[in-house]
């Protein structure tokens, strides 16, 4: 038996964030039994915990989708280190080591945050492209304020639309290939700065929308930051259209760097057979 926790992250009351499936001891399993446990979860993603191989991580994680493995991602990022630390003890900073680096994860007032890992691949979206993107979210292009490349690891696409009512109303049921993040900005003394929601395909065809997503959340601080269109801290809301309410703290540090954070709550504790 193993010791397994499932962790809601972005939210301080369970059942309202995006929960994600932690397997703390998982020395010894094969990638085919990470991958088999994780299409059993049936989460949008379930994680792995093994001892750090590189010098300054405290641990290794592995990062499963019911399909695939993942170099990073953010949820899952926050609520594995809630779960280690759970075992280990609360630090002000933690080092995760993931196939797409050494991330660091420091302890704030609101919960963890992550620093947000370098872009992969940034800048304009080709315009056979925003046509694509305007067609899967059935707006027309006009309604696209901008669109950027803002993907770190997942492949994220980044749009702007004019305000959060017209992300709220996106309705879209695409069957292309495109790992879409839409914001638009709430009015002065709205409930958030944007609101986000997050649009990935779907195996068989269709897509399927996470409910509070780390990753897209760091790229599009990224992106929104450095071309001024906002400034830090800033809270985006994600989860609206699903029935969640998830709250994701965008804040910079001195050196500029950019931290995704929010509360992480246990929703689950006990051991698993693998």
């Amino acid at each position: 038996m193993r010791k397994f926790q499932q962790v809601d992250v972005f939210t301080d009351t369970p059942y309202y964030g995006n929960p994600v499936a932690v397997v703390l001891d998982a020395e010894g399993l094969s990638d085919e039994q990470m991958q088999r446990f994780a299409a059993w979860t049936n989460l949008s993603e379930t994680t792995f915990v093994l001892p750090p191989v590189s010098a300054g991580a405290d641990y290794q994680v592995r990062i499963f989708t019911p399909s695939s493995e993942l170099p990073f991602a953010g949820h899952p990022t926050l609520g594995t280190c809630h779960a280690w630390q759970a075992m280990h003890g609360q630090r002000e900073t933690t080092v995760q080591e993931c196939a797409a680096g050494l991330v660091t994860v420091r302890r704030t007032a609101e919960g963890l945050a992550f620093a947000a890992p370098p872009l992969l691949r940034s800048g304009p979206v080709e315009p056979d492209l925003l046509e694509r993107i305007a067609t899967a979210l059935g707006v027309a292009v006009d309604e696209i304020v901008d669109a950027q490349w803002a993907d770190n690891g997942p492949g994220w696409v980044a749009v702007l639309l004019a305000d959060a009512d017209a992300v709220l109303a996106l309705d879209p049921g695409f069957r292309d290939a495109l790992h879409i993040g839409v914001a638009g900005p709430h009015p002065e003394g709205g409930p958030a700065r944007y609101e986000v929601r997050a649009f990935a395909p779907l195996g068989g065809g269709g897509c399927v929308e996470d409910p509070v997503t780390g990753s897209l959340n760091a790229s599009l601080a990224q992106w929104l930051l450095s071309s001024g269109r906002t400034t830090a801290p800033y809270t985006a809301r994600q989860g609206t259209a699903l029935g969640r309410s998830g709250q994701v703290r965008i804040d910079t540090d001195e050196q500029d760097r950019i931290w995704v954070g929010g509360s992480t709550v246990t929703c689950v504790d006990g051991t698993v057979a693998i």
